[in-house]
């Protein structure tokens, strides 16, 4: 469930780097010319996707990361990227494949509190 969790993790937080990119990008587009604002929309909190867009992937892949050696704090970290994505962005077409993989990620590296190891992360 380990080596599970850290591909899964990983992938997600790949995912939502691409995400991340646009939403950081379409906040600086919107900020530097408003008619593009006018005309496609602009985000409710701005400061709140931008932040989003760097700590969400950041946490996806260093949950992925430590999900093999640290389960329980990995699998948080994978956790809180899914919710910090769904809260910035919403659940939508794009967003979908990243908050999925890191909550299905983060409850596989919690889940392995009994690995196959003598040593468990409780």
């Amino acid at each position: 469930m380990r080596n599970a969790a850290l591909v899964i993790g990983i992938i997600g937080g790949l995912i939502a780097m691409v995400v991340g990119f646009f939403g950081y990008g379409y906040s600086e587009v919107v900020r530097a010319h408003g008619e593009v604002g006018e005309v496609f929309g602009t985000f409710d909190n701005e400061q709140l996707v931008r932040i989003s867009s760097f700590v969400a992937p950041l946490l996806a892949i260093a949950g992925g990361a430590m999900a093999k050696i640290r389960a329980l704090w990995g699998g948080l970290f994978l956790l809180a990227a899914a919710g910090l994505m769904y809260h910035a962005f919403g659940f939508g077409v794009f967003t979908m494949f990243p908050i999925g993989f890191c909550a299905v990620g983060g409850l596989l590296a919690i889940a392995a509190g009994k690995p196959d190891e003598a040593k468990a992360h409780f």
